[in-house]
């Protein structure tokens, strides 16, 4: 591993917004469990690489909005897996940043349609007035979507999360702290990275073998320009690659592209959702949660988020329901 070997000149000065959001949010309080998202006294923080260049993007809350602000990172100070070079980044790419973390953080999204025609639905209703601010999670950057879905299918959340933590560790762009009392700020790895990889590297993470050789081939896709993951035409192609789903094609529309009807209707959260609100006495069936949210086309997404900020807790807390008779999709 070594550093990028970029000109030392100053590096420019950074880029810094206020967005004033039409709808109540709230930043994220913890960093998710991946290791690349550090939130701490109300500042979010996270390293972005925007092409080849570094970026660190800061984000707190004001009393009118939200406040970001994008710097460009010293390319000595980037260490990369492949010893890739960097570039200091300009007012361009620290513009870019900052608008994937609007995405991310749904900044800029007119829920307004969702609100008005549920608000006094018996299932959302009251979590639409108590806790406005839900919202399902977005990552900066559709690849991010992707890989973490195929790392997620049919295991516990810990057990994801930590796969994905060695992954960053092993593999992730890292970037050298201002302090020695500050762990180093961290990237996934980019679908070039992933891409060189032998899949028995993804198993000795914790993968299971086809998931690992599934990641390696949707990092190739992507690498090689053969998928555009912003664009839904991608999904064929996606679909050809044994382990991959609909519900990791959901977790990318929703997650990836901000798809407000992309409900990842196979999650474990939802089958045992529904099996609850139903009284099924069991998991509810991938085509029963997919029925049970319909009427809440073209919103599904959030009608899910907000069905399980309501109802989540005493569906986890309720008896274990055993295995619905058809099997989760990847």
């Amino acid at each position: 591993m070594s550093a990028g070997r970029g000109a030392r000149a100053a590096v420019r000065g950074p880029v810094e917004v206020e967005v004033s959001p039409r709808f109540q949010v709230r930043l994220p309080r913890g960093g998710g469990g991946d290791g690349v998202l550090r939130s701490r006294e109300g500042v979010v923080e996270r390293l972005l690489h925007v092409e080849d260049s570094p970026i660190r993007v800061r984000c707190w809350q004001t009393r009118t909005g939200v406040r970001l602000r994008a710097e460009a990172i010293e390319p000595r100070l980037a260490i990369h897996f492949d010893g890739a070079e960097c570039a200091e980044a300009g007012p361009d790419r620290l513009e870019l940043a900052i608008e994937r973390m609007r995405f991310a953080l749904w900044l800029d999204e007119d829920v307004s349609g969702f609100f008005e025609a549920f608000k006094r639905d018996p299932l959302l209703g009251a979590a639409i007035h108590r806790r406005p601010w839900t919202r399902p999670k977005r990552r900066p950057w559709p690849w991010e979507a992707l890989a973490w879905a195929v790392t997620e299918q049919l295991i516990d959340s810990p057990r994801a999360k930590a796969i994905q933590r060695r992954i960053v560790r092993r593999w992730g762009p890292k970037v050298a702290p201002g302090h020695r009392s500050e762990r180093p700020l961290m990237d996934v790895p980019s679908p070039r990275v992933l891409a060189g990889r032998a899949p028995a590297e993804l198993v000795s993470m914790d993968l299971t073998e086809a998931r690992a050789l599934a990641l390696v081939r949707c990092a190739r896709e992507v690498s090689d320009g053969r998928a555009d993951l912003a664009d839904p035409a991608c999904e064929r192609r996606l679909l050809a690659i044994r382990e991959v789903g609909p519900w990791t094609l959901q977790c990318l529309g929703q997650g990836g592209r901000g798809d407000l009807d992309s409900l990842p209707a196979g999650d474990l959260a939802y089958v045992k959702l529904v099996g609850h609100l139903a009284q099924l006495g069991r998991r509810a069936t991938l085509r029963e949660v997919e029925e049970y949210f319909a009427p809440y086309a073209p919103y599904r997404s959030l009608a899910g988020a907000f069905a399980l900020a309501r109802w989540g807790r005493s569906a986890a807390q309720g008896p274990p329901l055993p295995q619905a008779p058809d099997q989760l999709a990847a």
